[in-house]
């Protein structure tokens, strides 16, 4: 299946012409973006702090709630790819707008949900907006301002997502003391509204598309059950009960999918894993780094809140304590523009890598306590927001202007396996070693894997 060409009556909508010629109009793109960063960043921190009054309520371990991330999850590794290539084909900004369009009907659908199979597939419909949204988000930020200000307008992005996961455990637990689980998801739907607005004004038309050819389908099968069978195995090991033989069974059949991936790819004109933009190392370690910072910044999402439940701590009180990590990201991504430009994103990343190791091997050595917690968490946040904007934009730097839209499907993809990966994880250690144990183990698996992230940029 080939994208047929625009055609010239039903092109992206412009800006309107005093946006246009404002000098400040990519910035103002800029901030379009940050809803749909703050928003994505939000749900997935709420999500993660509801998994107790879920499990609770719904009557479902721990192994099954995770399916309400790891099936957005999955939807996203399925997605990701293809959504950057349809936006460089079809217009960055006419996807993007779609997909708040999708997310905000998604999060309605979850809001109402009566039953938890109810409540993943609505979270597989949020999963199919996120895609539109987080395949654009860092082209349209990359492509909206000059080169030299990349660094600057990144860690405006990674600060709006960082917003939203220092508002997400905090709001989030706020919200589920007053109305429940159901209220973390139509927190969602004004937001939504008021970012496809201000999107529609504010994102400028896609100005180089990028016709592209058949569409990979034997390679989006095979990367949906190569990721599809990770998650499961990782999931049938953490808790989900399934007999060993099946767990195995998933296991090898992720091998061997992308195995068949890998061969694939190399045998078609147009891959679903791009060549043109998989040529550069530089790219392929910079993805490598998207996956472990966000292993990194996502596994204590789930450690802290489970951790703090088995103490007895309420979700209002641990959503306090969890928002440190966020406000840590938030605090350097916002300065990557002000920080020495002599400062390499490579030596960024190994700074950053550095101080998130430091941070938890905190969380795993120091006392639960509320002096302690939030500092080890604020100096992993910290240094997961050096990370994140240097790392994307030594991405975009080595991608072909016309396959922004690719990488940055690329990039997110990374991001979401790294999610899940955290999940799965944490959820591992905390369900096969009993009481704090599990969860120190959980912790110095998390440094270690900081630390090669340092080493390895």
């Amino acid at each position: 299946m080939s994208i047929p060409p625009v055609p010239e009556g039903v092109r992206e909508r412009p800006r309107p012409q005093w946006v246009r010629q404002h000098r400040h109009g990519g910035w103002f793109a800029v901030a379009a973006v940050c809803f749909g960063a703050f928003m994505g960043q939000l749900d997935a921190s709420i999500v993660t702090i509801a998994y107790p009054e879920l499990s609770r309520n719904l009557g479902a371990p721990l192994g099954a709630v995770e399916w309400v991330s790891l099936s957005y999850l999955l939807t996203l590794a399925m997605l990701l790819l293809p959504a950057g290539r349809w936006s460089d084909a079809l217009g960055r900004k006419r996807l993007y707008l779609w997909g708040f369009v999708v997310f905000t009907v998604g999060s309605l659908a979850c809001a109402l949900a009566p039953t938890l199979g109810w409540l993943v597939t609505a979270r597989v419909v949020q999963a199919v907006g996120a895609a539109l949204l987080q395949a654009n988000s860092v082209a349209i930020v990359t492509t909206s301002v000059p080169p030299a200000r990349t660094h600057a307008a990144l860690g405006i992005q990674a600060g709006a997502q960082a917003l939203g996961l220092a508002l997400g455990p905090t709001l989030g637990g706020a919200l589920i003391a007053a109305g429940g689980w159901r209220t973390v998801f139509w927190v969602n739907v004004p937001v939504g509204v008021v970012a496809y607005v201000v999107g529609t004004v504010f994102i400028p038309r896609t100005r180089h598309l990028r016709p592209t050819g058949r569409f990979d389908a034997p390679g989006a099968v095979l990367l949906t059950v190569a990721a599809g069978a990770l998650l499961a195995a990782a999931s049938g090991i953490s808790g989900a009960g399934w007999p060993l033989p099946v767990v195995g069974l998933l296991a090898v059949t992720a091998v061997v999918a992308a195995g068949l991936l890998a061969l694939a790819e190399r045998r078609v004109d147009e891959p679903l894993l791009d060549r043109v933009v998989l040529h550069s190392p530089g790219v392929r370690r910079g993805l490598v780094g998207a996956l472990l910072a966000y292993l990194v910044l996502f596994g204590p999402l789930v450690l802290v809140p489970v951790e703090l439940d088995r103490l007895g701590t309420g979700s209002l009180a641990t959503g306090l304590l969890l928002s440190a990590l966020p406000a840590g990201f938030a605090v350097t991504a916002l300065s990557a523009g002000v920080l020495p430009r002599s400062w390499s994103s490579r030596l960024r990343v190994r700074l950053g890598g550095a101080l998130a190791t430091v941070g938890l091997v905190g969380v795993a050595l120091l006392p639960l306590t509320t002096g302690w917690l939030p500092l080890a968490l604020l100096v992993t946040g910290l240094g997961v927001g050096l990370v994140t904007p240097a790392n994307n934009a030594s991405i975009m730097a080595a991608t072909p202007a016309q396959a922004a839209g690719t990488a940055g499907g690329l990039i997110n993809l990374a991001r979401a396996f790294g999610t899940a990966l955290g999940v799965a994880v944490v959820s591992l250690a905390v369900t096969t070693v009993a009481g704090a144990t599990g969860a120190q183990v959980a912790a110095l698996v998390l440094a270690a894997l900081a630390l090669v992230l340092s080493v390895s940029s």
